[in-house]
């Protein structure tokens, strides 16, 4: 009788024994569980690893079903960590699997959490979360492996903290992005009403549900918790329109609901309008009423006759013949331009028609077919292929990781349409020692939350016991707690600050008098007292100072600025110009970077910018247009 084979034989036989057990003792946290997620979670199971935890905040979409295979049409509405979980659990039932319906940035994934794993990667689609993820990643001392995927086109980096540069050694641009609300209440651009026509009309009547269309992405949009409830509300309303697809009073119920009564409701929130022109609903119009009807019958025919023999000649007359009949009769559209000749299909006729409307009913310029045509164009849509080459060179690399070979990990990019090669790669950068998040110091301060003052941190801790001089920031986020002009808040206590457990404080050191020049920047990340200490703060990692100095664990100098002659800002990107999902590269503060990522002119940042982020939903990259969709 034949030996039975064990499971992981060939996991063995092709990483061999020491590389295999590391492999199934590690303890790896994966964040984010969409398009990238679904297929590194299965390369993570069924390579072996021991311990796999899932956080994902997202449910699943019908959108996300072409390409995140380890979803089903029952899944829809569920978490996206959970059912991975239980999907991924019947690839290789000997793996541990943990779920986290939960937003990463929670205060329970904290710092301590983070060190409790082997290894991270990311699979998100956004850049806050990745910044963060970094941060935590760099403060934890845990390796990171970051990957990204627009269109075909991917990346790969393995970080280290010390060894190899971070996400935000290279800074990213923050993406010229559109708020929900601003593409579904108050659009001011073409731009607008194009991807409220695409991605909210068309797909109402012919597809998803706004809820599953990838350009609106809810996921970090809970603070218009209110707003989204009333566009669900608008959806169940034209779902009943879409009944009445292929009846006479289809085109009339639509434009009635979208063009009439949408606009009065949102005229009658008058505060909204009352630094802008309010929308004007649009009378009775024939002609553009036809016009969605006509266009909304022929692609309903030609979708109800799919897979019989009339479906090619239906759509091949639609398409080719009687778009393009009906184009070259507009005469005076073509005394400046060529006329069709060929293929012109009924969703963007339909797009720009309603975008158009929309436009009008807003006061915007409205556009040509053609120019609306190569706007949405531009969309970059997630591909399912990219997200599958980008999760196998994510394991390809965590072996490395394993083996502690940080010296061989590459930094991959998937080039397709490059003209050398499929993929490129070079080896990973160095830190860069400019970089406001993996070039700083970092200490974990233990705090008697109940009676620790802001003077306690500045007088006793970080004078008396650090060493500092007069010369010193103190930030928490974007909010700016202390210097040298601003101390009214000495006294109070720091919970009163806003201060809790894990948080993160950065301490600027401006003594540019000092011979050996001032100190890098300090990242303070508050551990909560659970009894009482002598101190009310007490450092975990760094030694009190003597003479001035730090010992044995050292807080660097960083070298004095050269005032004279023009200066580079001494980043070196070392890939691509436009990174991916990441935009181009610009110098950034180290409090913005290190805290969240917003425009910073100063390390003393004014204490009333808000700390909240608008819900991106595309992306413009400025050196040619295109329009990027997120994967969710």
């Amino acid at each position: 009788m034949a030996t039975a084979m064990k499971r992981d034989q060939f996991n063995t036989q092709s990483l061999g024994v020491p590389l295999n057990t590391m492999v199934k003792e590690a303890r790896i946290l994966m964040v984010g569980a969409g398009g990238i997620g679904c297929e590194l979670l299965k390369n993570l199971v069924l390579a072996g690893f021991g311990e796999i935890h899932i956080v994902d905040l997202d449910t699943i979409d019908l959108s996300n079903l072409n390409r995140q295979f380890l979803f089903r049409h029952e899944h829809i509405k569920k978490s996206k960590a959970l059912v991975a979980k239980d999907a991924a659990h019947k690839f290789n039932p000997n793996v541990k699997l943990e779920a986290y319906m939960a937003n990463i940035k929670d205060s329970q994934f904290n710092v301590d959490w983070f060190k409790g794993f082997t290894m991270i990667f990311n699979a998100l689609d956004n850049l806050d979360a990745r910044r963060h993820v970094n941060k935590m990643c760099i403060a934890a001392g845990i390796p990171l492996i970051e990957s990204g995927t627009t269109g075909f086109n991917g990346q790969v980096q393995v970080i280290k903290k010390g060894v190899s540069a971070c996400y935000d050694c290279t800074p990213k641009e923050t993406p010229k992005s559109f708020p929900v609300c601003t593409i579904r209440s108050t659009p001011s651009q073409p731009i607008h009403c194009i991807v409220w026509g695409k991605s909210y009309l068309l797909s109402e009547i012919f597809g998803a549900s706004e809820d599953d269309s990838p350009e609106m992405d809810h996921s970090e949009d809970s603070e218009n918790a209110e707003e989204i409830e009333k566009l669900r509300q608008e959806a169940q309303a034209l779902k009943k329109i879409r009944e009445a697809m292929g009846t006479e009073s289809f085109a009339q119920l639509l434009f009635d609901k979208v063009y009439k009564d949408d606009v009065i409701r949102l005229r009658s929130m008058e505060e909204m309008w009352k630094t802008r022109r309010p929308p004007e609903s649009l009378d009775e119009n024939a002609e553009e009423i036809e016009k969605l009807r006509q266009e909304a019958q022929a692609l309903k025919k030609i979708r109800e006759a799919m897979g019989t023999e009339s479906f090619a000649q239906l759509l091949f007359d639609k398409v080719y013949k009687d778009d393009v009949i009906r184009l070259r009769s507009m005469e005076e559209m073509w005394k400046t331009r060529r006329p069709p000749e060929s293929l012109e299909y009924a969703t963007v006729i339909f797009v720009t028609a309603g975008a158009n409307l929309r436009s009008i009913v807003f006061g915007i310029e409205t556009k040509s077919r053609f120019d609306i045509k190569q706007m949405a164009g531009n969309i970059i849509p997630a591909i399912a292929t990219t997200n599958a080459i980008v999760a196998g060179l994510c394991v390809l690399q965590s072996f490395k990781v394993l083996r502690g070979e940080f010296s061989s990990t590459k930094e991959t990019f998937l080039t397709p349409f490059a003209q050398e090669r499929l993929l490129a790669s070079d080896k990973s950068r160095p830190p860069n020692p400019d970089c406001p998040v993996c070039s700083v110091a970092q200490t974990r301060v233990l705090v008697d939350m109940s009676r620790a003052t802001l003077g306690d941190l500045v007088e006793d801790f970080l004078k008396m016991e650090l060493g500092y001089g007069e010369e010193i920031v103190v930030n928490h986020g974007n909010n700016l707690l202390y210097d040298v002009d601003e101390t009214e808040n000495l006294g109070k206590k720091l919970s009163e600050l806003g201060i809790k457990g894990d948080s993160f404080l950065t301490i600027v050191d401006e003594d540019e008098e000092h011979e050996n020049g001032p100190r890098v920047n300090l990242i303070l990340n508050v551990q909560e007292s659970a009894s009482p200490e002598e101190k009310p703060i007490k450092s975990l990692d760094i030694a009190p100072a003597t003479n001035g100095e730090v010992p044995g664990s050292p807080i660097p100098r960083r070298k004095k600025e050269v005032k004279e002659g023009p200066q580079s800002n001494g980043h070196s990107t070392n890939g691509p110009s436009a990174p991916v999902n990441g935009g181009s590269a610009t110098k950034r503060t180290a409090t913005e970077a290190f805290e969240n990522g917003d425009e910073t002119p100063s390390a003393k940042k004014a204490k009333t910018l808000s700390n909240g982020a608008d819900n991106e939903v595309i992306e413009i990259i400025d050196n040619d247009g295109s329009i990027l969709i997120e994967d969710d």
